[in-house]
């Protein structure tokens, strides 16, 4: 079941106009989150977020989009889902409503909610063979927009046609100065003689969730530096360890980058943390 506008509807039940301005232009913006019995994780982050979003690419916010309006609308999408009880994954998409080409005829929105089970309600350490390469056909702009969770995401579906055709499980993208900005569904994160270095949002990477948590994690920890600093490719492979994050796995580790493999120890003394920290919010 899905939640439309607050009505819930069935999976396969037509919705969605053929002009929907998501589809034509990718005209709009989404959210994925982590809700486990009824609590879902860093949900002021991912509420202002899409609002902040939402005000960038001048969508009228319409006046019942409050915290609480969205949040109850999730958890009823979710109890309807039959998953109030356990782990579940949200996607929250808002986008123009129909009408016009490039120039909208309304700055009016709609929004769609879907659910789906996970295994864990917890982020769990990652102890699997994680091999990652460079993707350089085409690059991240270093602007505002590629800050953003939006539906343009072409380079990022190119990028994961590209792993799978090779062999990888996921690819580096790298921006128009070459540096090494984020993988294809999470931000970076570099370990080197007790320094972590993640690429700056001027960078052109997502503004992650996770990326803002660990970085408040890693500020507060002692003996080790956080800086938010341009990541060149040369950088990969003097590095000690490498490590993905988003907002459904936590953090990933990266054990292979051509001939270069990593250690994990340092991220997976991370995940007791993050969790912790998804528990008080």
């Amino acid at each position: 079941m899905i939640n439309f506008n607050g009505d819930i509807c069935f999976n396969n039940e037509a919705i969605l106009p053929h002009d929907n301005r998501g589809l034509k232009y990718g005209d709009a913006l989404f959210e994925t989150m982590r809700c486990v019995h009824g609590t879902i994780f860093f949900w002021e982050d991912h509420y202002f977020r899409l609002m902040a979003s939402m005000r960038i690419l001048r969508m009228e916010i319409p006046m019942n989009f409050t915290l609480e309006f969205l949040e109850d609308e999730i958890i009823k999408t979710v109890k309807e889902n039959d998953l109030i009880d356990g782990p579940a994954r949200v996607r929250v998409t808002v986008f123009r409503n129909e009408g016009g080409l490039y120039n909208p005829k309304t700055n009016e929105t709609s929004y769609l909610i879907e659910v789906d089970a996970l295994e864990s309600p917890f982020y769990l350490n990652q102890d699997v063979d994680y091999e990652v390469e460079l993707f350089k056909d085409y690059f991240v702009n270093k602007d505002m927009l590629s800050n953003l969770k939006t539906t343009n995401k072409i380079l990022n579906v190119v990028a994961s046609v590209y792993a799978k055709e090779n062999g990888y499980n996921n690819c580096l993208l790298v921006n128009n100065d070459k540096n090494v900005v984020e993988a294809i569904n999470g931000n970076l994160f570099l370990v080197k003689d007790g320094k972590v270095k993640t690429p700056p949002l001027d960078d052109g990477c997502l503004n992650g969730i996770i990326r803002k948590k660990l970085i408040e994690i890693l500020s507060a920890l002692e003996n080790t530096t956080i800086k938010e600093t341009s990541i060149s490719p040369f950088e990969l492979q003097k590095a000690d360890e490498l490590f993905i994050t988003n907002s459904i796995v936590g953090i990933v580790p990266v054990t292979k980058y051509r001939k270069k493999t990593y250690d994990s120890s340092f991220s997976k003394s991370l995940i007791g943390k993050l969790n912790a920290k998804a528990r008080v919010g």
